[in-house]
Parts: C-alpha cells; structure tokens; sequence
C-alpha cells in the first residue's frame, strides 16, 4: 500500500514553509497547527502559526500574522481567499472553490487508499504483535471477551491501514488448574454427576462432554484436552463469524514442553532471567526482581514445592514474543487484569525489552440491558452472556459498533432495545442507511435519472453551497482521524467521525439537490463526485470498524 500525500497535508507543508519563510529558516519547538476552527464562520481552517513565533521573530503575534499572511499568499496565490486575524493572534484561512474541488478531485483518485499508510509516508511503520482475546477455553466466547475481539481486530485493521504490519495472536490457557476443573466438570456431567463446587456448570459443559468418547471412563486429563480442543474450535467459528481472525493461536501448554531434548520455553526465560541476575530463591520459591522495574512486590515464578506459577507462562510467551522481533508488542486484556500490567511490563523489561515496546491495553466492562435489568455474567456459573447470543439478538454489525463506539477503557452499557431498532435513534444503522442512500443517487445519477427542478434560485448558483463546503472538509479530514486513531490506540474515534460525516451528508443531502433537472453541469457533477467520496469514506470507516456498508437498505 502507497499513500502520496493528502490536500490538507499538502495545505500543512505551505504553512510550515511559509513560517520558515518568516524565521528564516528556525522552525518553533512545536509544530503549528491547522485545524477547522469551532465556528465555521470563522474559515475553513485556522493556525496558531503566529503564537508560536514571538522568541525566534522578535515581533508580537500579530505582527508575524501579518507576515505569515503575505507568506501564505505568495505560496496559494488565488487559492487563499482570505486570512482573518483573531485573539491574541490565531489566524484563519479560507479556501477558495477551486481549491476545494481540486481537494475532492484528490480524494476520489486515491480511492479506498484514500487516508491510508499515513505511518509509511511518516516512515514511521511498524511491525506489530497484537495480542488479543485470549478468552479461556473452558467457555463459550462471553461479552467480555467479544469487547476484546471487536476492539483488538478493529485496531488489528486500523494500524494495517495506517501502514504498520501487524500479526494478530490469541493466547489460548490451556494449561494449569483450570484445565484440570474443566475436565473433572466435564468428566462428571458425563457421569450424570454435578461437577466439583469450583468447576463449570454451563449448559455446554454437557455438551461438550457428550461430544468425547468414553468420557465417563477415559483419563481426566485426555478428557480436559479433548474438551479444551472441542472448546477452541467452536470459539475460533463464534469468532470468525464476528469477523475476528488470527495469524496464530499459541498454545500456553507448549510453552511448558521440551522437544527433542531442547529446554522449554519456560526454562529458555528462566535461563535469560537467571544469567541477568534478576531471580533469587527464597523460602524454596523461585521470585522474579519485579520491583527493578516498579512493580509493587517480586512476583514468585516457581513455588516452594517446584510448580509454576501462572506468571511462569506469561514470562516465557513474553520472552517468546520479544524474540520473534516484533518493533512493538501490544497485549489487550480484559477489565479483571489490572493487576498484570506492572509486572508484565516488569518481566518485559528484566528479559531484555523496554518498556516503550510493549503497550498493555485494558478493557473495560459491557453491561448489557434489557427492558431496564442488567444481565448476569459468570462463565462458571454457566449464566455469562455469550457472543454467540449477542450476534444472534442484534447481528454483527450492531454488536460490532456498539462495542466499538466507546474508547476501549471506558464502561459501555449497551441498549439491546436500541441495539435492534432500525431507524435513526440507532447510530450503525444511520450510517449504513447513509451510505446506502448515496449509492442508492449515485446508481441513478449513473442512469442519467434527474428529479424535478427546485423553485429556489440557490440550485442556478455554482458556488460551493455552505453545506457542501461542511461535507468537503469532513472529507479532508479522515486522513488525520486515521492518524490519530491509529496513534492513540483508539478505534472508536472513527465510529464517531463516521456518525458525523453521515450527519454532514444528511444536511447535505437536504440543502442541496444532486439531480435536479434545472442544475447546471458542473454543480451536478461537482455533487455526484462530493457523494462518491462520501460513500468511499464512509465504507473506508465502516471497513475499519469491521461493519459492513450496505447498498440498499
């Protein structure tokens, strides 16, 4: 994937040559900025250029504005209209017409690359390992965990986009006492037997074991991991049909094993740790120096009677990871994981790593309601929501924005109600209606359809309508929401640019009329291609987001 740069890039490298042109060539400590000013009135866009300029200039605020302006006009000639000097010295600028269909004109030769790569273009694209869901496979996939699959594969698609490369990992538990209970909860429902007080008393549990050979009389162990095989299966199709995949589903139990006489994984990372000085016996437990990289307390790897700990595997999956060579290593974890950030950050760095490489990542809770009740979750208890019944209430693309369209560290209560309702009040289906209707115009405009002509004289006028000079710059702006979403980890920025670009259509759509029959040629043009890029962003967002973009509705 390429990406030449945006039109509003593009306006960013006249502003920043216009304020070397003025310093004579110092740039500020801090990159001007040019965004859309708070009140459209204002202009198209506006720059603190000026503010920051005083020490290395000499000259007030104002002054250097003046400067700037002649700047900025010498290098846009007719494609600055106007520069306005506000406050203590912000500067605002708009653009002429003819600028802003160039800008369109741009944005319809880029296509779906429209926006895309920006991390490449910055050369600053990484290799990425993501790790994300890791629900334990004694279960179905629950709500908890469909928060992680819907966020880490829209960051997964978001950073693909942006230019980074990035391989997408589940861990899956199976190894340690869990594996243990949920054999022994699967071996007795196939007893007829209730399972032990702390095992799994799901529904599935019988299930599942009625799915095993000879799961009454087989070894507990055999039976925990045919069940555990059986498990990961049905939550790799609960997952693909949530349109969440991997590139590798790693195996904990592995990290444990030897091969052909080699050490394991785990025994790799002690080795590591041992030769850096960073473990010591005590009381015969074997403890890792956590507190050297400001964890609360050391954390104890292999207990005084010679078991790992559960820590001793995200050690050695970490030293795995780190090895692999990724640029960056992020870890998605679910709400009930706060504890693990230090000291795996801690071990991260204790075998070799830094703490600028790895980004743990917490989700927060979904809380689901119905008819004003919450719903209940316990994934033991068997009462857990689960993802499969989730996308079978609201369907995927509900589920999916839902979960998305608040920052991953935020609780989310979810309206199921609403969730299903298909009108305005539910904000997927307005965007996926938006998008529809466009492609719904462009199909006619396209069968050189027209509608009958309006009364107003504002559809004879050529120039670019207030909506429509909205809807364009909405559309410049997807580039930089791709960049700072992907940047900030944060997918559901785009769900709300989506919302609002499809809000900016709508307002488009009422004021100005793409087939009337009495527009001249150059307006109707000029709207059909504004609800082609429209669409083509719009879909580009949804995509992201892992949400289709219907053509009808």
């Amino acid at each position: 994937m390429t990406a030449t740069p945006s039109p509003l890039q593009r306006l960013r490298t006249v502003l920043d040559d216009a304020v070397l042109a003025v310093t004579g060539g110092e740039r500020p400590k801090s990159a001007p900025t040019l965004e859309r000013p708070k009140q459209a009135a204002h202009g198209d866009y506006a720059t603190n250029a000026a503010m920051l300029l005083p020490k290395i200039v000499g000259a007030a605020p104002p002054m250097i504005a003046e400067r700037l302006s002649v700047a900025l006009s010498e290098h846009l000639g007719d494609d600055l209209l106007g520069i306005d000097v506000a406050g203590p010295g912000f500067m605002n600028l708009r653009l002429s017409d003819a600028w802003l269909i160039a800008a369109l004109a741009d944005v319809l030769a880029a296509g779906d690359d429209y926006g895309a790569a920006g991390a490449t273009q910055a050369g600053t694209a990484e290799s990425v390992h993501l790790e994300f869901v890791s629900n334990n496979p004694t279960g179905p996939v629950h709500i908890g965990g469909a928060r992680g699959a819907a966020f880490g594969s829209a960051l997964a698609n978001l950073l693909v986009f942006h230019g980074h490369r990035v391989h997408r990992e589940y861990y899956v538990n199976d190894h340690g006492n869990q594996v243990a209970l949920f054999g022994a909860s699967l071996q007795a429902r196939a007893r007829g037997e209730e399972p032990p007080e702390e095992g799994y008393q799901g529904e599935y549990v019988t299930e599942v074991a009625s799915r095993i050979t000879d799961a009454a009389t087989r070894p507990v162990d055999e039976v925990a991991l045919e069940g555990i095989a059986l498990m990961v299966a049905a939550q790799k199709a609960s997952l693909e049909a949530f349109r969440t995949t991997f590139d590798q589903w790693f195996s904990e139990r592995s990290l444990h094993q030897s091969h052909d006489g080699q050490p394991s994984k785990v025994d790799e990372a002690f080795a590591v740790l041992a030769e850096q000085g960073r473990t010591y016996e005590q009381d015969g437990a074997l403890f890792l120096r956590t507190t050297d990289s400001g964890d609360d307390k050391d954390r104890v790897i292999v207990r005084a009677d010679g078991r790992p700990t559960y820590f001793s595997s995200d050690v050695a999956y970490h030293h795995d990871k780190r090895v692999r060579g990724y640029d960056r290593i992020i870890n998605v974890l679910g709400a009930d994981h706060h504890g693990y950030v230090a000291r795996i950050e801690a071990a991260f760095v204790a075998l070799g790593g830094t703490k600028e490489q790895i980004e743990l990542l917490i989700t927060q809770f979904v809380n689901l309601f119905e008819n004003g009740e919450r719903a209940r979750m316990s994934k033991r208890a068997g009462e857990f929501v689960a993802l499969d019944d989730l996308v079978a209430d609201i369907g995927v693309d509900a589920a999916r924005w839902y979960l998305l369209a608040r920052s991953h560290d935020t609780t989310i209560d979810l309206d199921l109600a609403e969730a299903r309702e298909q009108s305005a009040e539910n904000p997927v289906y307005y965007v996926q209606y938006a998008h529809a209707r466009i492609k719904s115009i462009l199909a006619r405009a396209d069968a050189g359809e027209t509608t009958a002509a309006r009364e107003d004289d504002a559809v004879k006028e050529t120039a670019i309508q207030s909506s429509e000079r909205e809807l364009l710059l909405a559309l410049l702006a997807w580039p930089d929401e791709v960049a700072e979403a992907a940047d900030r980890r944060a997918p559901h920025r785009l769900a709300t640019y989506a919302l609002s670009l499809a809000r900016g259509y709508s307002a488009f759509y009422r004021d100005c009329p793409v087939l009337a029959a009495d527009l001249p040629d150059d307006v109707r043009a000029r709207r059909i291609d504004l609800c082609r890029a429209t669409a083509q962003v719009l879909a580009g967002a949804l995509g992201v987001l892992g949400v289709t973009a219907p053509e009808r509705m």
